[in-house]
């Protein structure tokens, strides 16, 4: 393992510029899906912390984007957006505290695979690794596991640069942690994130199909993790993936009265399972079996959008239920529905704040006129549930109910008011869902 980057000495005084690399955004101006072009005057790669401090100190508006996995322009900004690719991809591991140190814009497929040749691991990983630490963590993504939250949990300090171009680190000490660590980049640009690690360990995955809607509970609360998978064409989930630790048994044959798929399934039908984690019980190390895809492999083709809703273990029946009246709209639009659960969590602005969660994923096809009177019904038909959406998605959930899905959004907005007064990180979608005070 690498040492982690040298703090930085001193405040920035003066007329602050960057020398980074900056060119103008024509060819890198859009999202990883497509959607989404971004108005940005200007890209930065800044090749050190130094002169990332030194262009968020000079910049009027600035926003961080990390591998453009978000779907809706949470990382848009009329002013400069600046990528933490070009920062030193460093990783310190300590064994005694039971952490690592990243730079902030590394992907998690890369840290994980650094760990694991040190005997080490994250306790859990979303569907893509190619998606950088810092993204991930603050909009609140997550893998699945009833016993486990979502990545951000997993943060035990932060270092970021505040919008005079001051380094401030928090960890768990600090009062306003919990404030800081789903931040949606509203805060500041994250430089280096602290992560708990555990022991190594292998994974098996094994795919069943058409598992009973009344037996995921049972399903969900079967395996170390567990994702499910609908196209909303019939009572049944078409696909269980089961990723369990390699020394428990293996499903039962009749297992909740699925069957085991006979070779690799892709969670979209029809699609090559080339790019897909091995199944078939076939042990492996964590991070080869936890995502659903693997990191040498383009996922897809980024010719979708997707949308994602929150909603308390105990209502997820009836949310489910709910969707029903829908079904046919949603099909009709659908690549596929995944189906996972998180664990609750102490973050104000976590999608699993104070609930243990069920999360309802929508893979759309790529048409946003067909795809967004759909969203707008599913949303009307989850409303009596309270649900928080995946910051990073699709969505056009009211603000005042989304407000109100947040015991601590006002504790969310003081801090805003206090790290951001001049408004230096804002976005269209903050001021709509985060306005000022």
């Amino acid at each position: 393992m690498t040492d982690a980057p040298t703090a930085t000495d001193g405040p920035l005084t003066g007329a602050a510029r960057t020398t980074s690399a900056v060119t103008p955004y024509r060819h890198a101006g859009r999202n990883w899906a497509g959607n989404v072009r971004y108005a940005a005057r200007r890209r930065h790669e800044p090749s050190s912390v130094d002169e990332l401090r030194r262009l968020v100190a000079g910049s009027a508006r600035i926003r961080a984007v990390g591998t453009g996995h978000s779907f809706n322009r949470l990382g848009d900004t009329t002013g400069d957006l600046v990528s933490l690719s070009g920062l030193p991809p460093a990783i310190a591991l300590d064994p005694e505290r039971g952490t690592v140190t990243v730079a902030a814009g590394l992907r998690y497929g890369d840290v994980a695979t650094r760990l694991h040749a040190q005997g080490y691991a994250l306790a859990n990983l979303a569907s893509l690794p190619h998606i950088s630490v810092s993204g991930a963590v603050a909009t609140g993504t997550h893998g699945s596991g009833d016993a486990h939250g979502n990545l951000a949990t997993a943060v035990a300090a932060l270092e970021l640069v505040t919008a005079d171009g001051d380094l401030l680190t928090v960890d768990r000490a600090d009062d306003r942690f919990a404030g800081m660590v789903v931040n949606l980049g509203a805060l500041g640009v994250v430089s280096r994130v602290t992560l708990d690690v555990v022991p190594t360990f292998d994974v098996r995955q094994y795919v069943r199909l058409g598992l009973p809607r009344d037996a995921l509970d049972a399903a969900f609360a079967s395996a170390y993790s567990v994702s499910a998978f609908t196209d909303w064409r019939s009572a049944r989930v078409d696909q269980v993936w089961r990723k369990q630790r390699a020394d428990q048994l293996p499903p039962a044959a009749d297992w909740l009265g699925t069957t085991a798929a006979p070779a690799q399934r892709h969670p979209v039908p029809g699609m090559p399972a080339v790019n897909c984690t091995p199944q078939l019980g076939v042990a492996g190390p964590w991070h080869e079996r936890l995502p659903h895809f693997r990191l040498g492999f383009t996922p897809s083709s980024g010719d979708e959008l997707q949308s994602e809703y929150h909603v308390a273990r105990d209502v997820a029946a009836d949310a489910l239920a709910a969707l029903d009246a829908v079904a046919d709209r949603i099909a009709a639009v659908l690549q596929i529905c995944e189906l996972r659960t998180v664990a609750a969590d102490p973050l104000w602005l976590s999608p699993n704040h104070g609930r243990d969660s069920l999360a309802i994923h929508f893979t759309w096809i790529g048409d946003e006129a067909a795809v967004l009177p759909v969203v707008a019904a599913v949303e009307e038909r989850l409303a009596p549930f309270a649900p928080r959406p995946h910051w990073g998605k699709v969505f056009g959930l009211d603000p005042a109910a989304v407000a109100a899905a947040y015991p601590r959004y006002a504790d969310f907005l003081a801090l805003l008011a206090e790290l951001d007064p001049a408004g230096k990180f804002r976005t269209e979608l903050l001021d709509r869902y985060l306005p000022r005070r």
